[in-house]
């Protein structure tokens, strides 16, 4: 929650900015994090950890309307959990519901229902699979189970199989939308809101290699839609036409971009990680690039055109985070938390609204034990509480 005169019962002066974050790590601990800001200085520290999301919390998503915190466990050992957690005004978590379940969940969504939070939508890595579970979360079963298979393998050594990595509501709460890291395909899931079933639509062909990992929906004011899509493998942003046909959504590729400056090109062990838009600005992070030296990784910049969607490279910015796995803009803009997952720190950055750039470091702190590179250790993902 954000609090402009208190943090955590201390008064704050006129112009100085409190805020909390939380941030998974693959560990299995959920933090609070409390930052303070005055200007473009700051303070940020970990006030409290918990745990409740299984061995490997991999994806959490806030839903500040309610203060719920959802978690989803990537556990590679067959067994996971998912949990519900209130957040509580300083931040903290408290366990409100649990679910055992098979693991290997990288991405969790709710949907459908009267106030669309009637469902809860995850994408499995390994197994192939998504999967849908009626709320409460407690004693909840498997509602729905799709199984995809891939009829040759991809040109990537990780295309063996299909991998579905996200589950993303599109802006009407009527599909999901996921992309499939190792088919090369955005899938398309119509939803029935008062059952949570979902049935499937056409799917979308990426360019061939490049791995789509997730996916942002953008707006444009004359009423124009676009999907851009991040490509892990190809190491490149997709931009697509949207348009609402026969009871599914349909999607044309128009261009894609890649991560990095023209003429340059990312490494062996590069992987683009997330994908966000503010404005008409597009944002992505990259992986092992080292781009600002040693265990400084960066964040791609793109231009969006207020009246086409195309976008445009703009620059690269400094992550101040080796494996930048997540980030996330606070609400005004001002400010984008980057979450290293090697380095495993949270770095406050300040964000110019008008130019989209990103400026300079204003907080850093280290959650948890830093990670490995290249495995599923450290940071794994990071909330503002606004």
């Amino acid at each position: 929650m954000l609090r402009l005169t208190l943090l955590a019962g201390i008064g704050l002066a006129k112009g100085v900015l409190g805020v909390n974050l939380i941030a998974s790590h693959f560990s299995g601990g959920i933090y609070t994090l409390s930052l303070t800001t005055t200007g473009s200085s700051g303070t940020i520290s970990v006030t409290s950890q918990t745990n409740g999301c299984g061995t490997t919390p991999g994806w959490i998503e806030l839903y500040s309307d309610t203060r719920k915190l959802y978690c989803f466990d990537e556990s590679w050992t067959g067994r996971g959990q998912h949990a519900e957690f209130n957040v509580q005004n300083d931040g903290r978590l408290s366990l409100t519901a649990s679910l055992q379940v098979s693991g290997n969940s990288v991405h969790g969504v709710l949907y459908g229902g009267p106030q669309g939070r009637s469902y809860i939508a995850t994408a499995e890595y390994s197994p192939s699979t998504i999967t849908t579970y009626k709320l409460p979360l407690q004693g909840s079963r498997v509602q729905q189970t799709e199984k995809f298979t891939l009829a040759r393998r991809g040109p990537h050594q990780r295309q063996d199989v299909p991998h579905p990595h996200e589950v993303h509501l599109d802006p009407t709460g009527k599909f999901i939308l996921v992309p499939d890291l190792g088919a090369d395909l955005i899938r398309v899931f119509r939803i029935d809101a008062n059952s949570g079933r979902l049935t499937s639509c056409a799917s979308h062909a990426t360019g061939a290699g490049d791995g789509p990992r997730h996916v942002k929906f953008w707006k444009s004011e004359t009423g124009k839609e676009k999907v851009f899509s991040l490509n892990e493998l190809g190491n490149s942003v997709s931009a697509w036409d949207v348009s609402y046909t026969n009871d599914c959504i349909s999607l044309t590729r128009t261009h894609t971009i890649s991560t990095y400056a023209p003429g340059k090109k990312g490494g062996a062990n590069t992987k683009a990680a997330e994908i966000r838009t503010f404005g008409n600005f597009l944002y992505a992070s990259n992986r092992a690039d080292q781009t600002f030296g040693n265990s400084q990784d960066s964040i791609a910049i793109y231009t969006i055109d207020p009246a086409t969607g195309a976008i445009a490279w703009l620059e690269a910015a400094n992550s101040y985070s080796y494996y930048p796995r997540t980030f996330a803009f606070n609400k005004d803009g001002t400010f984008v938390a980057i979450g290293g997952q090697t380095s495993s720190n949270v770095a406050i950055v300040e964000r110019d609204a008008a130019t989209g750039k990103l400026g300079k470091l204003v907080a850093n702190v280290q959650v948890g034990q830093k990670g490995r590179a290249g495995e599923e250790d450290g940071l794994s993902a990071v909330v503002w509480v606004e």
